[in-house]
């Protein structure tokens, strides 16, 4: 990953590849006219405070994500100024200056603006980031950009990620970030914070971008375990024949087809302090072909994603660890990968599931609720404070919420507020969902205790009101669908790459930060 510093040095001379600046829309007063965004006022200062106005020239407005590139004044060491725009300029009547932001800007334009800068400068060895940074919510935000907005993945191109690829140019090596203070402590755990979370974040990505052919059950088993070992992380791992005896009849359902086995990992992270016990549950379908109820074409060439929720799982568990909240976590893996043969799962069989429930399977096609709900009891047997499940589980919830928004539900509303408000936070768009009654009935089956299909009208809802019922009775309860926003298929944006985004881990670190300072419930 990029190289992360702290500097104090004045922007003109700081040997590097480039100067980043920010911009922004005026309010009030200045409404209408481009600011330059306080972090920059050396760079202003060698253009006689004249910057704004050269910008203007070149076309540049400060709307959210806009990228200009200028030569750097005479003077500099760095050749090129970078302005990216931040959207719109904080009302300076306005008490927007917490740890969120700097000099008032929103930590999300900040976290876009850095990703947005690091990306145009792959290939560059170093870059300076002149950008607002007066508190360690600024701090951390623009760090979190960088290395999110840096991020490639290059492992099966020729020459991976040599700076000489033929199919690219490799991320920017070095980035500096200007006004911050290498001996202040909040700033330094800003940074290892952000690298601590960004990394592993990074890691999900690495996941769901590897083609399902090197990335079975089995060997995404195996890279948990390495994980987990090399970071104090107690692990489990049941293979087919522990599955059987257990009696998992969702996983080994669903991974019937295929000849790699299923698989179900527990990952324990403790810490000697802690009185708060969160359980995470992630849907990890390697390869989606739909089974016997098939994909049709155009429907299936991106199923290596359908494992995002285990990913994003695995790596909050990871990250947790590495940042050592007083909190006790518990990551539950359900993998398996969804094929059709002489031995899969058919529509209208019937699966005996962990919790004891029958399930007719009316749709292999939907296979997601049925590994979840297996690792949703598993999980419900210790006794969690609160589950949270992660899933890429409906296209229903995508036609709702679109391509860049999860859904939260949840079977107590107070805490689907608070994981709305964490996803929030961190820079995540999410909605609140609501799990109406009536629609439970369309499950109602006259061969087994529940259908996994009900009506097709409100199909993400009716896919989270099959798994609250393999929810322990009185344990608090959130499901994310995170279908739309889990991997991009369009072009890259802010921070967000094109493919894996890593969607959810943000939010599961905050739910677990949450509950170790014990305000989340």
């Amino acid at each position: 990953m990029t190289a992360l510093t702290l500097s104090t040095a004045a922007a003109p001379g700081l040997r590097a590849d480039a100067i980043v600046i920010g911009v922004a829309k005026g309010t009030g007063s200045r409404s209408g006219d481009l600011v330059v965004a306080p972090g920059a006022e050396a760079v202003d200062k060698a253009y006689d405070g004249k910057l704004a106005g050269v910008l203007e020239t070149l076309g540049a407005s400060g709307a959210e994500g806009e990228l200009t590139k200028l030569p750097a004044p005479a003077g500099f060491k760095a050749p090129l100024v970078v302005a990216v725009g931040l959207g719109a300029e904080p009302d300076a009547k306005t008490e927007n200056e917490d740890a969120e932001g700097g000099e008032g800007y929103d930590a999300e334009a900040l976290r876009k603006a850095a990703g947005v800068a690091a990306r145009a400068l792959a290939g560059s060895k170093k870059a300076a980031f002149a950008l607002p940074v007066d508190s360690p919510g600024a701090v951390g935000a623009i760090a979190e950009g960088i290395l999110l907005g840096a991020y490639s993945f290059d492992v099966y191109k020729e020459n991976g990620k040599d700076a000489k690829a033929k199919n690219g140019k490799a991320p920017l090596a070095e980035a500096a970030l200007l006004g911050g203070k290498p001996r202040d402590a909040a700033h330094k755990g800003a940074v290892a914070r952000a690298v601590a979370v960004t990394e592993e974040l990074n890691r999900a990505r690495d996941l769901i971008n590897t083609p399902p052919n090197d990335l079975t059950p089995a060997i995404f088993a195996g890279i948990a375990q390495t994980a987990a070992k090399e970071h104090g992380i107690k692990v489990q791992v049941l293979d087919e024949k522990a599955l059987t005896k257990g009696g998992y009849g969702g996983i080994l359902g669903v991974g019937g087809g295929s000849a790699a086995a299923p698989r179900l990992v527990k990952l324990s992270y403790t810490h000697p302090k802690a009185d708060k016990h969160l359980a995470f549950v992630g849907k990890g379908i390697t390869y989606d072909s739909g089974g016997i109820s098939l994909k049709p074409a155009g429907h299936n060439e991106t199923m290596k994603c359908d494992m995002s929720g285990a990913a994003a799982v695995f790596a909050a568990v990871v990250a947790a660890a590495r940042l050592g909240l007083e909190v006790n976590l518990t990551g539950w893996l359900a993998l398996a990968e969804n094929m059709p043969s002489g031995s899969a799962v058919r529509p209208g069989d019937v699966l005996r599931m962990y919790s004891g429930k029958t399930v007719e399977v009316l749709n292999t096609d939907a296979e997601g609720r049925l590994v979840l709900a297996d690792a949703l009891w598993a999980a419900s047997q210790e006794n969690p404070d609160a589950i949270v499940d992660v899933a890429t589980l409906t296209g229903a919830m995508m036609l709702a919420l679109g391509s860049r928004t999860f859904g939260v539900m949840a079977n107590d509303d107070a805490f689907r507020s608070a994981v709305h408000e964490a996803a929030e936070e961190v820079g995540e768009p999410a909605w609140p969902m609501p799990l109406p009654e009536h629609l439970r009935k369309g499950m109602e089956s006259q061969v087994a205790d529940i259908a996994n299909m009900g009506e097709r009208m409100g199909g993400g809802l009716v896919a989270g009101l099959f798994l609250r019922e393999f929810v322990g009775e009185g344990i608090t309860w959130a499901h994310l669908d995170i279908a739309g926003p889990a991997f991009n298929e369009g072009g890259p944006f802010g921070y967000t790459p094109k493919g894996g985004t890593g969607s959810a881990v943000r939010t599961l670190v905050r739910l677990a930060e949450l509950t170790a300072a014990g305000d989340l419930g």
